[in-house]
């Protein structure tokens, strides 16, 4: 293998994937470059928990200041029936070898972003890429931009996407699969949330069968991140009116019909709950798979960014440690997919007013 400063790596994606691994080779005295088919990076996404595994990332990266500055300590979550009937309250699961570390740092997806992008170096990034072809040559890849902007690079990390077009043309073609679900996102001020949302951090899911409705606290913010999750028909940008979101919450309590009714339309984004099927082979000899293009999952446990996040750092730590490309990318897969073919699979649970804990990892984890 080359000299880790002659490696020319070209991370595909400029999201939480592609801007972790940027952040975790930095780190590691290794440069790789960002291309982001944006213009800028937006607010995006909803609120989410860092968990410790990921926290630790943060520290091992040094800036784990930073991600303190936006997010806030969550020591338990609440599952509550639609009427305001507490059913389960509990510790977040510990998934670390330290019994301490159970909690989540909660954060809006956008501030994770925003930190993580505000920590690489600006010449390591370059908005207005969009890939529109990849040629893998074996020891070396060609990434091809609509801008018409050509490069070469002895890895190129694959950080596009559920929709992944170098999965697609490298590795195999893999179609996204449908939850049945529709995910209505927004955020609301502290006061909207018309007691919801808790004073002391805690996560709160309110459940009617299958149907939930999130409330993630926003401290930093001051404001509270609102996920009503209920079945509907597909489509990638999902277009309902407001008396249809309203039917589908029918079976809630009157509190939280009053919050969404509160909220205006256009405030409201829509989008459908997709996932994969594990996939048999992330890597080639030149080119790896990350976060959502490896292995996307349901928003149900929470893990979907963290397991980016924990993907850059093994990805990282594998190619400063490895003789070789081909060694690096096969150990980090090797290291990756059983953790993250687990979280696919618990995703799939949602949470329901007759689950018995908020937190189905807890078995798989704490045992452990």
């Amino acid at each position: 293998m080359k000299s880790k400063a002659e490696l020319r790596i070209a991370i595909i994606g400029g999201g939480i994937a592609g801007a972790s691994t940027a952040i975790a080779l930095n780190a590691k005295g290794i440069r790789a470059d960002v291309y982001e088919q944006a213009s800028s990076f937006g607010e995006v996404g909803a609120g989410i928990g860092i968990r410790p595994p990921s926290v630790r990332c943060f520290k091992e990266w040094g800036i784990y200041e930073a991600l303190e500055k936006v997010t806030n300590r969550s020591d338990h979550m609440e599952i509550i029936a639609g009427d305001d009937h507490l059913l389960i309250k509990e510790t977040w699961p510990v998934l670390t070898d330290d019994k301490t570390e159970a909690y989540s740092r909660l954060v809006h997806r956008a501030d994770l972003l925003d930190t993580l992008v505000n920590n690489i170096p600006t010449d390591q990034l370059h908005l207005d890429h969009r890939c529109e072809s990849i040629i893998d040559h074996g020891d070396y890849a060609e990434v091809k931009f609509s801008n018409g902007k050509t490069i070469e690079a002895d890895i190129v990390v694959a950080a596009d996407g559920i929709r992944s077009p170098i999965r697609n043309q490298v590795l195999e073609p893999v179609e996204a699969i449908y939850s049945g679900y529709l995910a209505h996102r927004v955020l609301i001020d502290f006061d909207q949330a018309l007691g919801m949302a808790s004073d002391e951090n805690i996560l709160r899911i309110y459940v009617d069968g299958d149907n939930s409705c999130y409330f993630l606290p926003l401290h930093n913010r001051n404001q509270v991140s609102v996920d009503i999750t209920v079945p509907g028909e597909f489509a990638w940008r999902p277009e309902l009116t407001k008396e249809e979101i309203m039917e589908s919450i029918k079976g809630f309590g009157p509190t939280v019909q009053k919050v969404i009714e509160n909220i205006k339309l256009e405030d409201i984004v829509t989008r459908p709950l997709c996932d994969l099927e594990p996939i048999d082979k992330w890597t080639t000899n030149t080119v790896a798979l990350i976060g959502d293009s490896a292995h996307a999952m349901l928003h149900n446990q929470g893990q979907g960014a963290n397991m980016a996040m924990q993907d850059a750092e093994v990805l990282a730590k594998a190619i400063a440690e490895e003789a070789t490309v081909v060694d690096a990318l096969k150990k980090y897969e090797e290291l990756r997919k059983p953790v993250t073919q687990l979280y696919q699979k618990l995703s799939r649970l949602f949470p329901s007013d007759q689950a018995k804990t908020a937190f189905p990892e807890k078995e798989h984890f704490e045992a452990l």
